[in-house]
């Protein structure tokens, strides 16, 4: 059975000591991406786009600033408190999403205050935006070979050549499409409710698809952390499992708190 080998140079081009990744320009392009959707949005609903290229800021640092920290102290605890300092190298790698999240909200809310933006309106339209980057960091992942699946003998599966010959799961690719689809189903919902109620609603159902899939996926990977946990679950299930019951409550207490009468657009 002939599997597809993946020996893509993860680097574009090195000069010296700079070099250029596909990760970093995936990574970076996604929030451009976000950026123009948002502007779309703030168009849509008639509000000011103006602080948006600092709203993308913003967004950058706090999912970067998250994303390391939730690595370094959920996946590699050991390694980081002996090395402190490495914390801080970001360019060696190690990201972790469910920081990132967390990072991002921290932003929303630093940002939200300081340009006198709607918290909750804000929080819930980025968590279309967001699906982005979850996205094509999952596709950086694939061209660094690395966040590899299990081995399969699927005819769909890869031979990351510089990790080993075994033909795995593309797991990075399940999951930027899931993160894909996702993003087609928030937009979807939120051209059919009213904006009161995308408001309320849409992250408790951004949190609770994105991490039900990330869940889900996660028994397609090896695991990632440096240890293994006590209860047949990975960690990226673990740290999932809380924000998948966050989603579900903020859902019921959406739909509890909006009249039904005042949750879906009216037909044309």
């Amino acid at each position: 059975m002939q599997h597809l080998v993946w020996n893509v140079d993860p680097d574009i081009f090195r000069f010296g000591a700079i070099q250029l990744r596909w990760y970093g320009v995936l990574f970076v392009g996604s929030f451009f991406v976000g950026l123009a959707f948002m502007n779309w949005v703030y168009k849509r609903e008639h509000k000011d786009p103006k602080n948006l290229d600092t709203f993308m800021m913003y967004m950058i640092v706090g999912a970067v600033i998250g994303a390391r920290l939730m690595h370094c102290f959920a996946y590699e605890p050991a390694y980081f408190i002996a090395h402190p300092l490495e914390i801080l190298y970001v360019w060696k790698g190690g990201l972790a999403s469910h920081g990132g999240l967390i990072g991002s909200i921290i932003a929303i809310y630093i940002f939200s205050k300081r340009y006198k933006e709607d918290f909750a309106w804000l929080l819930s339209r980025t968590a279309m935006a967001g699906m982005f980057p979850a996205a094509f960091v999952r596709i950086g992942n694939f061209f660094n070979s690395e966040i590899l699946g299990l081995p399969t003998d699927k005819p769909w599966g890869v031979i990351f050549a510089r990790v080993d010959n075994i033909p795995r799961h593309p797991v990075q690719l399940y999951e930027a499409f899931s993160y894909l689809l996702i993003f087609v189903i928030l937009v979807y919902i939120y051209r059919h409710i009213t904006q009161q109620f995308a408001t309320r609603v849409l992250p408790g159902i951004f949190a609770f698809l994105l991490f039900s899939a990330r869940f889900f996926l996660e028994y397609f990977k090896t695991e990632q952390a440096d240890y293994s946990p006590a209860i047949p679950f990975t960690v990226g299930q673990l740290l999932s499992v809380p924000l998948v019951l966050l989603g579900v409550l903020w859902i019921v207490w959406a739909f509890i708190k909006t009249p039904s009468g005042k949750r879906w657009q009216p037909s044309r």
